[in-house]
């Protein structure tokens, strides 16, 4: 039988309490976790400060390094010792959302989603002890990649215990700054220059590390880029079995990819519904997702299995009735795809 085509989010919900985060969960899982068209995820919901963002979140998972919180944003302190209140902030915030989360569904028996943030937008975003990104330094880039690895495989483990009876896990990499990492494109601190351009066979090789951590770790990895100029074939020359883009952003070379992605039995999610603006409606949803694939010359039974449809990017941006909105939308546009 052929696997079904499913609808997930990107990860992100709009609140600034807990209370936001427990209707995001109730949310996801009342629309995703029912069939197996959906696929449910831990919400974040990164209003509640920055301990709770996609790098906070991601540095409260990391053992070997400890980071700390600065006016420019977060900065790494040195080695593991003794975490700073800050990175202890968001290692306890993610343990008591997990918490929830297994209150409620520890008995989930189909697929679930995880995001952390991916190792090259963590180097153009966290700074370094002594200053400037950590872009800046190969050796230090190196470090936090391979302490973002472990940090990936003791996830993975912990969610495993927290679902016990779910099926596939998958890990979804956040790398919205890939595109300008390659592009030389990430301004230095004094914001009058450019950090120097990574090359794709050192951005693959780093990224690799982590998906690798993903997969040995018995997790499904798909690597996750809102951004214009994805780098699908680097994707997954880095082992990502999924790739996870928006479809306003791809240009031609990309729509080739992800066609090529999806023919080799990879999954693309495509970000088909806008996080902003006027929620489409059913119908015009799937007539868009059908003339792509008929744009591509992809037979849609053929690809149900390895196609997913999700909003654009995050939707922190967006009220919670819209948020919620735009999952039921996409849970029902799943079912008629299917």
């Amino acid at each position: 039988m052929t696997a079904p085509l499913r609808a997930t989010g990107i990860g992100s919900f709009p609140g600034d309490s807990q209370r936001d985060y427990d209707e995001a969960l109730a949310v996801v899982l009342g629309e995703l976790a029912a069939d197996e068209r959906g696929l449910p995820f831990v919400p974040e919901v990164p209003g509640r400060g920055p301990t709770a963002g996609m790098t906070g979140r991601t540095l409260g998972l990391v053992t070997e390094l400890d980071a700390d919180l600065q006016p420019e944003g977060w900065r790494l302190t040195g080695t593991s010792g003794a975490p700073a209140l800050d990175q202890r902030r968001a290692r306890s915030l993610l343990a008591q959302d997990l918490d929830g989360l297994e209150e409620r569904a520890s008995g989930h028996t189909g697929a679930f989603k995880v995001q952390v943030t991916g190792p090259w937008t963590l180097a153009a975003s966290v700074e370094r002890p002594r200053g400037d990104k950590v872009l800046a330094d190969h050796g230090a880039r190196r470090e936090l990649a391979q302490a973002l690895a472990l940090a990936v495989t003791d996830h993975v483990a912990d969610l495993r215990r927290r679902l016990p009876a779910a099926g596939e896990l998958v890990v979804q990499i956040d790398e919205p700054a890939l595109p300008a990492v390659l592009a030389g494109a990430v301004p230095t601190a004094s914001g009058f220059g450019r950090h120097r351009t990574v090359h794709p066979p050192e951005a693959s090789e780093t990224l690799a590390g982590v998906v690798a951590a993903a997969a040995e770790a018995g997790a499904t990895p798909w690597v996750h880029c809102c951004a214009a100029g994805v780098p699908i074939g680097l994707l997954r020359g880095a082992g990502a079995r999924g790739v996870m883009v928006d479809l306003d952003l791809l240009d031609a070379d990309g729509h080739d990819a992800a066609a090529e992605a999806l023919e080799a039995g990879d999954t693309v999610a495509l970000g088909i519904v806008p996080t902003t603006g006027e929620v489409p409606s059913e119908g015009q949803v799937v007539e868009r997702v059908l003339r792509w694939l008929d744009m591509l010359g992809l037979d849609p039974e053929a690809v149900a299995g390895g196609l997913v449809v999700t909003p654009a990017c995050g939707l922190a941006g967006s009220a919670a009735e819209r948020a919620r909105r735009v999952t039921e939308l996409l849970r029902s546009v799943a079912r008629s795809l299917g």
